[in-house]
């Protein structure tokens, strides 16, 4: 026995020594950031036809705040208030400790009226109560009895006795509020200086429930003769914050394209939880006797910002309306224009001043603004062998088309989004096209639909009596005939095959290869008809 016995003390020695710095850790607070930037990320599922979800947006950022702390001498635990409450918790770094993370963690509970009444469980409160008839108001001490899971007790002078059966107006108030809880999403790490001292320190981390897209509006000027057009370009990136943080003062910047994400960002941001205090009043009468008049249940649950007034709770029975909560997001506008930048193989676009990322905002910056872009209005038709005898004349589908390069007065990437188009007119601008762009690289074509003509037409034919024998593979005429009521020459777009499908000679044009289509472009002129022929056949091997 007496061998065992030095063992022991030890043990509990070793033991002590090491829960004494576990029970003296101290919780130190964060400053609030004093530098942020916040990098918008979109949603990565969504396509250019879809819109941005302003309810449930599904993209992220990367957020980074510059914080103060001081800390003291051994392991302390340093909350982070304020952070995003999208926070993706297992992302997030912090650098400039000197002793570095040893534990992160991030607080589930939100200070809200059932988390205020389940850590006052057994404290003393003030309830206050006023006389329908009279308007007095008499207040008395009562302690806290039960959680708030399903009913309220309270034990006061009087006895105990349910919140909200009384039928008076009540109020309660709290002297403080219960340790650890706060009104702002919380990240804690713990941490050890062997010293102590003041440092300034960087947390980064990814949020969830953010996105942005392009817009482009452009505004046409008049036709040429040879159908080119000139057009003033601007554009505008729309960003939304749906969490419940401002970011203020913030740098500001959007990534365009897609990168490959494989972790489920809304799953892991588990945002924090403000649960509702639910006060239920049970029937009058008791189980031997039973109920003499029949009541129902009645339960009465309450937001966190109906109850919230500098640490007190004041108990209605009035819900926020559900209209109220459902209000419009706030937008906003800035005159400057984002600069674009290179990330990889991706595009950024920086605002070059500090903004203010709000709350369930959407916020709206320039970026593109080109007085002098230069396109041309063309017209599209398709004539292919297989689409029988057409006996009406159709009308040709209107393309606007231009390159985006820096002859064109464009060159620059071009992130999706929708685009609106007018034309002026002597009753104002009017409103011609409005469509959805995907991403455009510099140095690609663009060419935008808009829609069918009414004043080109075109009767495509197959001329199958007048077949050419040459061997075993038969040539085919093909005619088109296309009118033209416009005053001025328009130019046709002929889409005559699908390439390494067909074979062509005596066109009308050269042909060339577009988007996997032979085509050829002729011209048509003002108020005249032009009959154009040629010959196709399967492509040999």
């Amino acid at each position: 026995m007496r061998l065992f016995l030095p063992l022991i003390l030890a043990a509990e020695l070793i033991c002590a020594s090491i829960a004494v710095p576990l029970a003296a850790r101290e919780i130190v607070s964060a400053s609030a950031p004093e530098d942020v930037s916040v990098t918008m990320y979109r949603d990565p599922e969504r396509e250019p036809d879809d819109e941005m979800d302003t309810d449930w947006p599904e993209g992220f950022a990367m957020i980074s705040e510059v914080r103060t702390v001081i800390l003291p001498e051994g392991q302390s635990t340093i909350r982070f208030e304020g952070v995003a409450e999208g926070m993706v918790a297992v992302s997030a770094i912090v650098t400039g400790l000197p002793g570095g993370t040893i534990e992160k963690n991030r607080n589930a509970d939100l200070l809200s009226p059932a988390a205020l009444v389940n850590g006052s469980l057994g404290n003393r409160v003030t309830i206050t109560r006023t006389n329908p008839a009279t308007g007095a108001s008499a207040a008395e001490n009562a302690t806290v009895m039960t959680r708030a899971d399903g009913g309220l007790v309270l034990q006061t002078r009087d006895g105990f006795e349910a919140v909200r059966c009384s039928g008076l107006p009540e109020k309660l108030t709290f002297d403080q509020l219960p340790t650890g809880l706060s009104a702002k999403p919380v990240f804690s790490i713990d941490t050890r200086d062997p010293s102590g001292g003041t440092y300034q320190v960087t947390l980064t981390y990814l949020a969830w429930g953010f996105d942005w897209q392009a817009h482009y509006v452009a505004t046409l000027d008049e036709q040429s003769a040879k159908g080119e057009v000139g057009m003033h370009l601007r554009s505008w990136l729309t960003l939304l914050n749906d969490n419940g943080q401002s970011f203020v003062n913030a740098n500001l910047l959007a990534v365009a394209g897609t990168i490959n994400v494989e972790s489920d960002f809304q799953g892991l941001s588990d945002p924090p939880r403000a649960r509702p205090l639910r006060l239920t009043c049970y029937p009058i009468g008791s189980t031997a006797a039973g109920t003499p008049v029949p009541t129902p249940v009645r339960e009465y649950a309450f937001a966190q910002e109906e109850l919230m007034d500098g640490g007190t709770i004041i108990v209605t029975g009035a819900r926020m309306k559900r209209s109220m909560m459902e209000a419009p997001a706030p937008v906003a506008m800035i005159g400057m224009q984002a600069r674009e930048e290179q990330l990889g193989d991706l595009k950024l676009y920086r605002v070059p001043e500090r903004v203010t990322v709000s709350a369930k905002g959407v916020k709206q910056v320039a970026f593109l603004d080109k007085d002098k872009v230069r396109g041309e209005l063309l017209y599209e038709v398709v004539c292919v062998p297989g689409g029988g005898l057409i006996a009406d004349p159709e009308p040709a589908d209107l393309v606007l088309a231009t390159v985006n390069d820096e002859a064109h007065g464009l060159g620059v990437a071009m992130p999706m989004g929708g685009f609106t188009l007018f034309e002026p007119s002597s009753f104002g601008d009017l409103l011609v096209n409005e469509q959805t762009l995907r991403d455009y690289a510099v140095g690609q074509d663009i060419e935008l639909a808009l829609g069918s003509s009414s004043t080109v037409f075109s009767l495509c034919q197959s001329e199958a009596d007048r077949d050419e024998d040459e061997g075993d593979n038969k040539w085919l005429p093909m005619s088109v005939t296309l009118s033209n009521a416009n005053s001025s020459a328009v130019t046709v777009r002929l889409l005559i095959g699908a390439s390494g499908q067909w074979e062509t000679r005596r066109t009308p044009g050269k042909v060339r290869v577009k988007d996997g289509d032979l085509v050829t472009e002729v011209r048509v002129p003002a108020g005249k008809s032009r009959t154009f022929k040629w010959k196709i056949r399967e492509a040999v091997g």
